[in-house]
């Protein structure tokens, strides 16, 4: 059985799906579902306890989080959650434009908006809804939007819903954006590339200086959705526009609050009249109850700590760069990753899926990649490198994972 196996219900009741589903999962072993769902039982750090769905209880080596910077314990962030808290309460008990946003949103979003050089930005409560608010508003019936094959979901969901065409490229393949840009046609004015910045099943980063040249040159407008890029790629932090020299020239500058910084919500940053158009018309900001306070006094210590490039970058940095020592050195196909995630493919289904799940009962809890996700053929097991994971942890991570290679 495969996942797409479940999701049809047609000429049967809707729950007819539900059933099915469930009732394979409770007659199977080894269906790439045990690891779904496994309760933290302390704090996401680099070897927190868990506890399995069986009820055991243990310790992993944690490379499965995206707190990449370890931000969700800092004494500091802590510190500006509990004074927030203190101040405005568990919840704001609103959406954001109807009394649910105090002087710490707006602080926050100042802070976002500097940080990537543009006018001022705008916080959604949750990171999904932020590419679902932020594409649906901007595009309509008539755009095209240009996407590259391995955009996020929410990415493909919000093109959707926009009810603009759309048009999907080769990942990373320059000359295939360019064949589609170039038969658009003069009348359809209403364009839009969205890239991720570092794509999350890959680690790769977008060939960002090639396609804004072709945004350029093509007069589309161009969006990066760079949540894995946020506070660890570029030479301070900035992400990966940084990294391409491009601040400042980005039209919609997207991130999620819940990858390094280790919360909830996502912004945009852009053009002032581009963000008090999303306050109106991003269905996801304006119909969705406003960040807590708690969530925001925390998050404007993590940018202050990012703005100084003293959220441990480097430190970061480094854990990956020997992570993917070792595991070259072992000969583990790594694709081309360059930020904090690294893939290892396997390439077949139910290989992956016995590694995956030996690799949890050794204590190394790591994300399993199937399909949908990817293609079938390039099947992956997802490490996510902490910045305060030792180097003894990677090591024993390593051996965990060559103990257990699939033959």
């Amino acid at each position: 059985m495969k996942f797409e196996d479940f999701m049809c219900s047609a000429n049967e009741d809707i729950f007819g799906k539900a059933k099915k589903a469930s009732d394979f999962l409770e007659n199977n072993t080894d269906t790439g579902n045990e690891s779904l769902g496994v309760q933290l039982l302390s704090a996401s750090s680099t070897e927190p306890t868990m506890k399995e769905k069986n009820g055991d209880i243990h310790q992993s080596i944690m490379m499965g989080s995206n707190s990449y910077l370890n931000l969700t314990t800092h004494p500091q962030v802590m510190e500006g959650a509990r004074k927030a808290m203190e101040k405005y309460g568990f919840g704001m008990g609103a959406v954001s434009l109807y009394g649910g946003i105090t002087d710490l949103h707006r602080e926050l979003e100042e802070r976002i908006a500097a940080f990537y050089r543009a006018d001022d930005a705008i916080l959604f409560p949750n990171g999904y809804g932020t590419n679902i608010g932020v594409i649906s508003a901007m595009c309509h019936e008539g755009d095209i939007i240009i996407n590259d094959s391995a955009n996020h979901a929410s990415i493909f969901d919000g093109c959707k819903l926009s009810g603009a065409e759309t048009k999907i490229y080769l990942h990373g393949n320059m000359s295939h954006l360019e064949r589609i840009l170039s038969k658009i046609p003069d009348s359809q004015k209403g364009r839009l590339i969205i890239t991720d910045g570092v794509f999350s099943m890959h680690g790769d980063l977008a060939k960002l200086d090639k396609i804004y040249e072709l945004s350029q040159k093509y007069n589309a407008r161009l969006m990066i959705d760079d949540a894995h890029g946020l506070g660890i790629v570029g030479p301070t932090g900035r992400g990966t526009a940084e990294q391409f020299n491009l601040q400042g020239k980005i039209d919609l500058n997207v991130g999620m609050l819940s990858k390094s910084p280790g919360a909830i919500g996502g912004y945009c940053a852009s053009r002032k009249d581009v963000i008090q158009y999303l306050r109106l018309y991003a269905r996801t900001y304006f119909f969705s109850t406003s960040l807590p306070a708690a969530i925001v006094g925390g998050l404007i210590e993590i940018f202050k700590l990012m703005e100084e490039d003293k959220a441990g970058r480097q430190q970061l940095r480094d854990n990956i760069n020997y992570a993917k020592a070792l595991l070259l050195q072992n000969k583990f196909n790594i694709g081309d990753s360059e930020s904090g995630i690294i893939p290892i493919i396997i390439g077949d289904e139910e290989k992956l899926i016995k590694f995956h799940n030996e690799l949890r009962s050794k204590g190394l809890y790591t994300n399993i990649v199937t399909y949908p996700a990817v293609r079938r053929k390039e099947c992956r097991i997802r490490l996510c490198i902490m910045k305060e994971l030792t180097k003894q942890q990677i090591n024993n991570a390593v051996n965990i994972i060559c103990a257990c290679r699939p033959a």
